[in-house]
């Protein structure tokens, strides 16, 4: 008797497109704020879903404009 057996595949990547060129703004802070955004990263919900699959330039795009966010925070407070 032969037991057919399915083929073995290989795990897939945590992540991917992972980029050493922009690194992550993630601090391990992550509480979203009442505008959905990070009060860690100061990324926007929907920018940390797009971060794996985004090109390194839109990754720089992101972190401009979490750069930007925080300016505006601490000059708020």
């Amino acid at each position: 008797m032969t037991v057919n057996a399915k083929p073995v595949k290989p795990p897939k990547p945590l992540f991917s497109n992972v980029s050493p060129a922009v690194p992550s703004p993630c601090i391990s802070i992550c509480r979203l704020d009442e505008d959905k955004v990070c009060t860690g990263c100061q990324r926007h919900v929907e920018d940390i879903r797009e971060w794996r699959a985004a090109t390194d330039e839109r990754r720089r795009e992101i972190v401009r404009q979490a750069d930007q966010r925080r300016s505006t925070h601490c000059v708020a407070r």
